[in-house]
């Protein structure tokens, strides 16, 4: 089961203005991909939310667009930023990324974004949400989004 952004939004409003957050506080982050071999591979990467969506824009026949093209399946890591502070906990986004090849879909992001041309666009359809956080200095928080589901929180010393 996968939802796209605003249906994540719609379901845990709270939760999800506080990944978005994270992510906008800096704009490279973590896309971890599939290799043909199986083995990961992390790359570096811009996101964008627009019209309900989480988006992935890349170069043309990156490695990562590359990877993503023949198995879908990502996981994405919010810059956690400088020093130890997270600045309001840890992030991780997973899922399945879609390639947008609609022209007129394109052309929306084009405008909006002005990404360098040409480029791959793709369209995330999101497994889990992850926030990982420090709660009174004592305890650390997990929190987990599904689709179809609430959120569930974890909570150790």
């Amino acid at each position: 089961m996968t939802a796209n952004w605003a249906t994540f939004t719609a379901a845990e409003p709270d939760l999800a203005a506080t990944v978005e957050k994270r992510f906008d506080a800096f704009t490279h982050h973590i896309l971890a991909t599939l290799r043909k071999d199986g083995s990961p591979r992390t790359t570096g990467l811009e996101v964008r939310f627009l019209d309900g969506e989480l988006w992935l824009g890349m170069m043309p026949d990156s490695l990562k667009a590359l990877d993503l093209r023949r198995d879908a399946r990502f996981a994405l890591q919010a810059n956690p930023g400088p020093g130890t502070d997270t600045h309001g906990g840890d992030v991780r986004v997973s899922g399945r990324a879609v390639e947008v090849t609609d022209a007129g879909v394109k052309g929306a992001y084009r405008k909006e974004v002005e990404p360098p041309e040409p480029f791959h666009l793709f369209r995330t359809e999101l497994t889990e949400v992850v926030r990982t956080y420090v709660e009174d200095e004592k305890y650390l928080v997990v929190q987990v989004w599904k689709p179809g589901g609430p959120v569930r929180t974890l909570k150790r010393t």
